[in-house]
């Protein structure tokens, strides 16, 4: 086990950023312990020239497993969610602030643990270099550990989701729910109204995605 913790990722990223060569040097990644414990890292998945970029917080257990973002049941939900809102998933890039699990066993599971704000400024550079290989215009911050890696600890989600700030990455940044806190809620109606509203701001980054391309780039723009 290592017995210290690297400040940076940065070491490990490839001469070439390119994301298929940013995929295939991740997995030799070091920079912070969470590489240990982990299954595998999981690079984002998408478009090369993806409009929109989503960015979560990190890969949950089935994403450790399979080696994919956003393919549990939070993923289910975001696909849910944004088929409703006009976007589709194949026009967007999926990945994660931190790209290795962070887990406590009880038992046999396997339970998220929040990444520390160490390890999400670590992580950074995985996800600068992708959003510059991209270039999105529009880059949507799934819940706060995104939130806190795209725009700074200063940022309040909770006073700022939905409006649209400029980035140094040259994209529209935007700050939402994570899909898995709503599917904490604790009940139905509650659920609901999470969902709503999520559904809403996904809209949202629909419309103002249709502003910066000038031309209906999703499903259902207008």
């Amino acid at each position: 086990m290592p017995q210290t913790q690297a400040k940076s990722t940065r070491p490990f990223l490839p001469a070439r950023k390119t994301l298929a060569a940013l995929r295939g040097a991740i997995q030799e990644c070091q920079g912070c312990n969470l590489y240990w414990f982990a299954t595998q890292a999981v690079f984002g998945e998408g478009p090369a020239l993806a409009p929109i970029v989503m960015i979560g917080e990190q890969p949950g257990n089935d994403e450790d497993l399979r080696g994919r973002p956003f393919v549990g049941p939070a993923g289910k939900l975001l696909d849910r969610a944004m088929e409703e809102a006009g976007i589709l998933r194949s026009q967007v890039y999926v990945t994660n602030a931190v790209k290795h699990f962070k887990f406590e066993e009880r038992g046999k599971r396997r339970i998220h643990k929040k990444p520390s704000s160490s390890e999400v400024k670590a992580c950074w550079p995985w996800l600068e270099a992708e959003l510059a290989a991209i270039k999105p215009k529009i880059a949507v911050c799934l819940g706060a550990t995104a939130t806190l890696a795209m725009m700074g600890p200063a940022f309040r989600l909770t006073k700022e989701r939905g409006k649209f700030f400029n980035h140094p990455s040259g994209a529209k940044v935007t700050a939402t729910v994570h899909p898995s806190a709503i599917l904490r809620a604790p009940d139905a109606a509650e659920r609901h109204a999470q969902y709503r509203d999520f559904v809403a701001d996904l809209r949202h980054v629909r419309e103002r995605l249709a502003l910066e391309t000038m031309q209906p780039a999703v499903r259902g723009a207008s």
